[in-house]
């Protein structure tokens, strides 16, 4: 097998696109990739996507994209995967070039949310969950979250207000992020007036329906200097599962798909959790960032919202986390957020993240989440 690399990267800025066509925010991040890569042709696209034929009207991306980029002829998938569609085609796109089938692979992540109703994004959004036995009974992704939160908060303690710093945390560093949909800070006092849309979920603690679109392109790490100068080597790629309802899960609070991921990625990277440097995490909802964080093995088990309140994910702490946004901050364009986290990732490691710097970057991590913690993807990353 081969070591894979990044040598590329492009992304476009997350908001509500009304003017532009799920096609051409496509087009622009994987442009802007193959741009950054100085290369025009690939061997392969995938296309990470969740809701493009439910919302958009819109399926066989792979076929669309490559048409796009004039390169009809390429292999081109679309990949799915729920929230976690951008980093599952990122999967796919390096088991094809560690394979040695393939050479050059653009990996492209996109979602065009906002041209429906709230009550049609949200229905759409709910066919990540279990049909029968979770939707069916009317739940929603923040319902489930709040079910989540609520039991959090039994079982060690916690109040809703101690949650906030994942939040204040993720805007502050949106505010030097361009592509961030949102650049206004939040603090404690806003957080706490926040509207509760599902108890103890405030409307603070979830991420926004955006669109958006973010490409890396990947090269064997073997000759990746000679079509980079600053390549991205990914040193662990993960994949695990879950039980896709919630309360078909033997501990709900263990995410335990993400606890495997990440110790598989651990292993394949040859590191530990200490080695870590920053930590793109799902930060979806609140309570999600706290889950990851133990699941992950940065915390205890319960004690994922103390490394918050002790800022231990600030730019400047132990694990900063959400380094340039996070899905809070800079957007949750569901099946684009993996790449967007990649993205941001590799920008940290190049030394690119202006100033959301994290010093002495070497090594990071991203993990993508798909539904409520049913399918979770680990990567990880350090210059090659």
């Amino acid at each position: 097998m081969r070591d894979v690399a990044i040598i590329g990267i492009g992304q476009t800025p997350v908001g509500e696109h009304w003017d532009t066509s799920l096609r051409h925010l496509a087009l622009q991040a994987a442009l802007n990739a193959l741009h950054d890569a100085n290369i025009e042709k690939v061997d392969a696209i995938y296309v990470g996507n969740m809701l493009s034929g439910e919302v958009g009207g819109q399926e066989h991306l792979g076929a669309l994209v490559a048409d796009s980029l004039g390169m009809s002829g390429v292999e081109a998938l679309k990949i799915e995967a729920a929230c976690a569609s951008g980093a599952a085609a990122l999967r796919v796109g390096i088991l094809a070039i560690a394979s040695g089938m393939l050479d050059l692979v653009l990996v492209l992540g996109v979602e065009k949310l906002t041209d429906t109703l709230g009550g049609e994004t949200t229905a759409a959004l709910a066919l990540a969950a279990d049909a029968e036995y979770e939707v069916s009974q009317g739940i929603s992704f923040v319902a489930l979250n709040a079910l989540l939160m609520r039991r959090y908060m039994h079982d060690y303690g916690w109040r809703g207000d101690d949650f906030a710093n994942f939040v204040i945390n993720a805007h502050a560093n949106a505010l030097n992020n361009p592509n961030a949909m949102f650049h206004r800070r939040v603090t404690p006092e806003s957080y706490a007036r926040s509207a509760l849309i599902a108890d103890p979920v405030k409307l603070f603690d979830a991420s926004p329906v955006c669109d958006g679109a973010a490409a890396v392109v990947l090269a064997p790490a073997e000759y990746a200097r000679t079509l980079s100068p600053a390549p991205v080597r990914i040193r662990g790629s993960a994949v695990a599962t879950a039980p896709l309802a919630v309360h078909s899960r033997k501990d709900p609070l263990a995410l335990a798909a993400a606890r495997l991921s990440a110790r598989r990625a651990y292993e394949m990277a040859q590191i530990t959790p200490q080695d870590v440097d920053f930590f793109e995490l799902h930060d979806a909802f609140t309570i999600m960032s706290a889950l990851s964080l133990e699941a992950a093995g940065f915390a205890e088990r319960g004690q994922g919202v103390r490394l918050a309140l002790e800022g231990d994910i600030t730019l400047q702490g132990r694990l900063p986390v959400a380094t340039l946004g996070g899905l809070k901050a800079r957007g949750h364009p569901v099946g684009a957020t993996g790449m967007y986290q990649v993205v941001e990732a590799v920008l940290q490691l190049r030394g690119l993240a202006g100033e959301n710097q994290v010093p002495a970057a070497c090594i990071g991590m991203t993990q993508n989440i798909g539904g409520s913690g049913a399918t979770i993807i680990t990567h990880i990353l350090e210059m090659a």
